[in-house]
This record gives structure tokens, sequence and C-alpha cells, in this order.
């Protein structure tokens, strides 16, 4: 970022409120899958569940990742001047004028290839769901613009706001327009179409809010053009954004081949239609458990690459290393527990969000997709703060393409476990690729065995503390009502948390000064100091 344009120190406080706003996004994103289910059941999450990563790729894509790349391209640019405006103002017609025919093609091949998708899924009642889904790809040129261009002066007040204010429209509609739909109709293929036109509505809310923001700040006034080569803008511009977005595109496209996979193999198998809707739609529960169980991750890696940018280009002392190696510890510590946690209450968890504790252990086993995730998206992460990251798109690539052969072999033959056995399996086989290739770019280690150990000895204990509360409460509860359920969700998460916690905290998994780096991390370091005070 041009020290011409904003100091420092606005820019990491712009920084933190986006994080913020991020984090709160997410955690709606996830949460609000719950409500829904309940609403319309496993049937009518599989309708909405289909449907959702046709959208989400492009959004994620534009809004995402090309918002990024634009505010990189112009991040250098002087603003202040007339000709820095001129230039900006060029590259960004150019760019605005690429997403619309980007926006106007991939519109035409959703509403109007929607039957033909559908017929690929094995489900004609999902054409109405992908029309009504291609309408928010023409949001997203103008979209992407003003993120960008907010986000390239540093002015990251609007965008944080912008995104809160489209998801929390986005839920509002969702569930809203649910409630009535499932009053009325009761048709879950209509549930479907309202909870993607809810996107369709928070993302017009977004823009309109930028808009204002826009009006407000008098950004695009009069400002003459340049001549501008076009072909090496749209260039980097594609190649800079699928780079900054492949991690979260990756599960996304996991959940698109599921798409194209998992019904239609059910079908094919023997099971019959209605079952099998009702299997794809349980199985889809566990996408909204592993994004929250994701955002301890997304929240590290926005925070860590600028950072390393900044510090590896310094030419003395270690650099981005120390800050690295911090960030690969603390995503490994949260993701085990998160994982590992979600592992022991499967049942209870599912009983209580999801109304019947069927496929648990399933479920459980999906779950364990976090910890991949964390180390794909924060290494990702850093990898783009040091701008090498054709290898990670390999693995990510080649992933993709063992998930699809996977699904075909493995889902006949053994149904729902064939699948997040393949899911874990590639998504493993990516993480340890790029952790292969950050080791042999940084030529270090990114973290001692005894790490590990102490790791597993809090994970251990987190399990034994969770199985010993159990086993008290099944004295105690002899139904499994979901209220019930819920009471032993509330019990053993306290518990295990606890423990987990305390147990990192005596062996000093991470040092004190090390908490006090990570976001929220002075409890933690105040409470290690007091519970290893001799």
């Amino acid at each position: 970022m041009s020290s011409q344009n904003f100091s420092m120190k606005s820019y990491m406080q712009g920084a933190l409120l986006l994080t913020i706003a991020a984090l709160i996004v997410k955690v709606l994103s996830a949460a609000y899958r719950i409500p829904f289910q309940n609403l319309v059941g496993d049937q009518g999450f599989y309708v909405y569940q289909q449907v959702y990563p046709f959208v989400a790729i492009f959004v994620t894509w534009t809004a995402g990742g090309v918002a990024v790349a634009i505010s990189k391209m112009l991040a250098d640019i002087e603003y202040k001047t007339l000709q820095g405006r001129a230039r900006r103002k060029s590259i960004l017609i150019v760019i605005y004028q690429y997403l619309t025919i980007l926006s106007i093609i991939f519109f035409v091949i959703l509403f109007f290839g929607a039957p033909v998708l559908a017929s690929w899924m094995e489900d004609e009642g999902l054409v109405t769901p992908l029309r009504v889904g291609a309408f928010i790809t023409l949001c997203m040129p103008v979209l992407a613009i003003l993120k960008g261009s907010f986000q390239s002066r540093g002015v990251m007040n609007p965008i944080a706001y912008s995104q809160v204010f489209e998801q929390a429209i986005r839920v509002s509609v969702i569930l809203i327009g649910t409630v009535i739909i499932m009053n009325t109709t009761k048709s879950v293929y209509g549930a479907g179409s309202i909870a993607i036109f809810g996107t369709v509505i928070g993302e017009i809310a977004g823009i309109l809010l930028l808009v204002y923001f826009v009006s407000k700040q008098n950004m695009f006034k009069s400002i003459p053009k340049i001549k501008t080569p076009k072909w090496p803008i749209i260039k980097e511009i594609t190649l800079f954004s699928l780079s900054v977005s492949m991690s979260s595109l990756l599960l996304l496209a996991f959940q698109l081949i599921d798409s194209f996979t998992i019904f239609p193999l059910l079908i094919e198998s023997g099971i019959e239609y209605e079952t099998a809707q009702m299997m794809k739609g349980v199985y889809d529960r566990g996408q909204p458990l592993v994004q929250l169980g994701l955002v301890i991750a997304s929240s590290l890696a926005l925070a860590i690459v600028p950072l390393v940018a900044f510090k590896a280009s310094k030419e003395t002392g270690r650099g981005a290393i120390p800050f690295i190696n911090l960030t690969y510890r603390a995503t490994i510590v949260f993701a085990i527990a998160a994982s590992f946690g979600l592992v022991f209450v499967m049942p209870y968890v599912n009983k209580a969000l999801f109304k019947v504790d069927i496929l648990s252990d399933v479920l459980s086993i999906y779950s364990m997709q976090i910890i991949p995730l964390s180390i794909i998206i924060t290494m990702t992460a850093i990898l783009q703060g040091y701008g090498k990251l054709f290898v990670p798109a390999l693995f990510i690539i080649s992933s993709c393409i063992l998930k699809w052969i996977g699904n075909e072999l493995f889902i006949p033959n053994y149904e729902l476990l064939g699948v997040v056995l393949t899911s874990n399996v590639c998504l493993w086989v990516c993480a340890i690729g790029i952790l292969v290739y950050v080791y042999k770019i940084l030529n270090t280690s990114l973290a001692p065995v005894s790490f590990y150990i102490k790791l597993l000895v809090a994970t251990a204990s987190m399990g034994v503390s969770i199985l010993i509360v159990t086993a008290i409460m099944e004295n105690m509860l002899t139904t499994m009502s979901r209220t019930n359920a819920l009471i032993y969700c509330v019990v053993c998460i306290t518990v295990g948390a606890a423990t987990f916690i305390t147990v990192v905290a005596r062996l000093r998994v991470l040092k004190e000064k090390e908490w006090f780096l990570i976001p929220l991390g002075r409890r933690m370091a105040a409470y290690q100091l007091w519970l290893n005070k001799k």
C-alpha cells in the first residue's frame, strides 16, 4: 500500500474492522442453515445445497478474489492527482467491462442451461432455484468494482458495513420467506428458490449501501479517461483473483462435485428417490458445522497475508518466519479443538440442532475436514504473501479431480461413508502437499515434535473428560429428547473446552507472548501465566 495514500495505522484499523465483519458474516452464513433445515427438513435442505455452490462460487470469486485483485492493482496509483485518477478510472472501466461480459455468460449458462444442469443432477425440480440464482451473477461486476475501489484506498469501513448488512438482509429474507412458504405451499423447491432469492436480495442491499458511501465521498466524479491496454489488465485480474480465492473455492468446488454425483449415484445404486434426497440433505448438515469450525482459521488467514508480505520484503532478520510458525501452530490448535470436539459430541449436536441423530458417524468423519481445510486456508494465505500460488493451485485442482473420481468409485458401494472418506483423503493430500511446498520455501520446521505431543495430550484429555461427563449424565437423563440432547451439548462442550484450554495452557503449547499476538488471546495468556506460576 502506498504510504502517500493512507497511514499504516489507519489501514490496520480498517483491516481489523474488515476481519471482524468477515467473522460475523461467516458465523451468520453457517448459523442460518440450522433454523432453515429445521423449517424445510432434510429434503428441503438438499434442494438448497444442490444449488448453493453454483451461486457461491461466482460470488466468492468476484466479490472476494476480484475485489482484492482490484485493490492490489490500484493501491500504488496515486488517486489525489488527476493523472492517477484517470489511470485508475481506465483500469476500472476495463475490469468492469470484462466482469460484465463474464456475468452475462454465467447468467445465460445458469438461466437457460438450468434444465440441462438439473437433468445432470437428475432432479428436474431444481430448474427454478437455478434460474433464480442466475440473477446474482448480474450483481457481481458492480459489487467487485465498489469493494475493490474502497479497499485500494484503505477505506475499509464501507466494505465491512456492507458485508454485515448484506448478510443480515440475506438471512432475514431466507428465514422469513421460508416460514411463509412452509406455511402456505409447503413446497421444498419453493423454499429452496426463496433461499436463493434471499442471496440475490442480500447482494443488492450490499451494493446499495456501498453506492450510498460512494455518493458521500464523491469517488467517481468527472475524470478523463486515458488509453489503457486491456489484455494485461484482464490477465492480471483473472490470475490474481483466482489465486487469492482458491482456498475458499476449494470447499465450494467439493460441494459442487457432490451436487453432481451424490444424489444421481445413490439413485443408480437402487435407493428410492425421496430417500436419496433426504440422505443428501443429512450429509449437507456437516457443511455449516465445518464452516463454523473454520472461522478461526479464516480470521488468522485474513490477518497474516499483509503481515507476511511486509515481513517477507525485509532483507534483515528472520522476516515472516516467526509469524508463519505462530499462525500455523495456532491454526492447528483451534482446528483440532473444533474438529475433535465435534467428533466427541456429534450425536448430541445432530439431535439438538437437526431434530434427529441419523448418520452421526458420517457427520463425525465429515467434521474432521476442519483440520486439513484450516491448514490449506492459512498456508495458501501465507504463500499469497510470498507471491507463490502456482503450486498450491495445482494441488487444489488435483484434489478436485481426485474428489470426483473418488465419488464415482465409492458412492455405489459405500454410499455417504464413501463420500466423506473421499473428501477427507483428498483434502489431506492437498494439505500435506502444500505443507511440503511451504517447508521447501522456508527451509524451516513449522512446529517441533513436542508441539504435536502436547496437543495429543490435550485432545485425549478433552475426550476423556467428555466421556466421563457423558457417563454421569446418562444416569441423570434416561431419555434422549431434543432438549436433553441440547443439555448434553452445552455441558459436554463446556467441560471439554475447559479441559482442552487448561491442558494447552498448562503444557504451554503456545508461549504467553505468542497468545498476545492472536486476536482475543490476552485472556488466554493471563490464564496460562496464572496456571503456571510457582
